[in-house]
């Protein structure tokens, strides 16, 4: 056998991954946006769960680890541009740094490590227990009342996370930056703003809602590929945590090329 048969099997193996997860993203842009008409209480009643759990339950830790970040970063900057007499250059590495790559990846691995296991292993634990095979006999679309509320849930919850997370980084920065320094408040956040332009913010953003997207894509897929064994809940649950975070780098890496270079 070739040595290539390998890595020509794991290339198709990941190229028809990334089929069913563009296929449950697309699906799920569709159903929510253009045919949210039947069950649309009860979908909705998802999707805020989702929401919650996703995003609203994880301010606290994302707020710690956003502070601890954002005093990291100035530290590291002040210890090095007042030799230089660039102490406005700290918005710009602010911006550069937090805005354009940390706030958008920090904030989708920690919605991988909170809210992609929980979601691989609930659904999971559906598939074993036949809930699904269940919803199936009464008629419902598990694409429509499984997938796409998570889906949306968790991009809706990554966009607002990483948004929240740049603004405790940015904050959290001056904590140091302002504490015992020759910086005030307002040539601190004023470097940053003169520093931020459009495109910064728009790349930000659509980072956040795609990453969100993949992420929810990618839990609900190999949640359901659990099949019968129990056994199957924690393997497919830690495939849905590697592929989440491969594909989110991927991504991050397309995008910065498209923006920035």
């Amino acid at each position: 056998m070739s040595i290539f048969a390998p890595i020509g099997k794991a290339i198709l193996s990941f190229l028809h991954d990334l089929y069913e997860i563009a296929d449950f993203v697309i699906s799920s842009l569709n159903t929510f946006l253009f045919h949210l008409t039947a069950g649309r209480r009860a979908i909705s009643g998802i999707i805020y769960k989702q929401v919650y759990f996703t995003g609203i339950e994880a301010f606290s830790i994302i707020s710690w680890i956003a502070a601890i970040l954002g005093v990291i970063i100035v530290t590291q900057a002040i210890s090095i541009l007042p030799m230089f007499g660039g102490e406005r250059l700290i918005g710009e590495i602010l911006v550069w740094v937090v805005i354009r790559e940390l706030g958008p990846v920090f904030a989708a691995i920690i919605v991988i490590a909170r809210s992609g296991t929980a979601m691989a292993a609930e659904l999971g634990s559906m598939r074993v227990n036949n809930e699904v095979i269940a919803l199936e006999a009464m008629g419902i679309d598990p694409g429509r009342y499984l997938v796409m509320p998570r889906v949306i849930g968790t991009a809706i919850s990554t966009f607002v996370l990483t948004f929240y997370f740049e603004i405790i980084t940015i904050l959290g920065g001056y904590l140091l930056a302002g504490f015992g320094k020759r910086i005030t408040f307002g040539m601190y956040i004023s470097s940053v703003l003169e520093t931020m332009g459009f495109t910064d913010i728009i790349a930000s953003l659509l980072k956040s809602i795609i990453f969100g997207l993949i992420i929810g894509a990618v839990a609900t897929l190999h949640g359901l590929r659990v099949g019968k064994s129990i056994t199957e809940i924690p393997q497919q649950t830690t495939k849905a945590v590697i592929s989440s975070l491969f594909i989110v780098f991927i991504v991050d890496g397309i995008i910065t090329a498209i923006f920035f270079i």
